[in-house]
């Protein structure tokens, strides 16, 4: 396993760590077969999602925040179960394909680190 970590400086931000994940599978020598890249964290998760138009993440997190809000009644005593409710629906893995050692996105696809508690100090771990 390889792992790196993400400073995030918002409160809500996607950070783009595709050229990290690719750094990782590198390091570990994996040629061909399946990476996963997996959040250890309860406030943040991770998707795969465009990365030419930088509206589209600023959409998806506009889009999380409607459904749901930083403020309402909830019962978490910490003041952040928006960001838990927000990592249990994007997710905490994903899982790419590697062959001949460079992982396989679509033309327009980035993974994304996705933060809902910001700023933070937040690791990845690759495998």
């Amino acid at each position: 396993m390889k792992s790196f970590s993400v400073r995030t400086n918002e409160h809500t931000q996607f950070v783009n760590i595709t050229r990290e994940v690719q750094g990782a599978v590198s390091e570990l020598a994996i040629k061909n077969g399946i990476a996963t890249i997996f959040i250890p964290h309860t406030t943040a998760g991770i998707t795969i999602n465009e990365n030419a138009d930088p509206d589209v993440t600023e959409d998806i997190q506009s889009a999380l925040e409607r459904a749901v809000p930083w403020k309402m009644e909830y019962r978490h005593s910490e003041g952040n179960a928006a960001a838990h409710v927000k990592a249990s629906m994007v997710g905490s893995s994903v899982q790419v394909i590697v062959k001949d050692g460079r992982i396989q996105l679509g033309t327009w696809q980035a993974i994304y680190f996705c933060e809902f508690d910001g700023p933070r100090l937040r690791s990845v771990w690759v495998q």
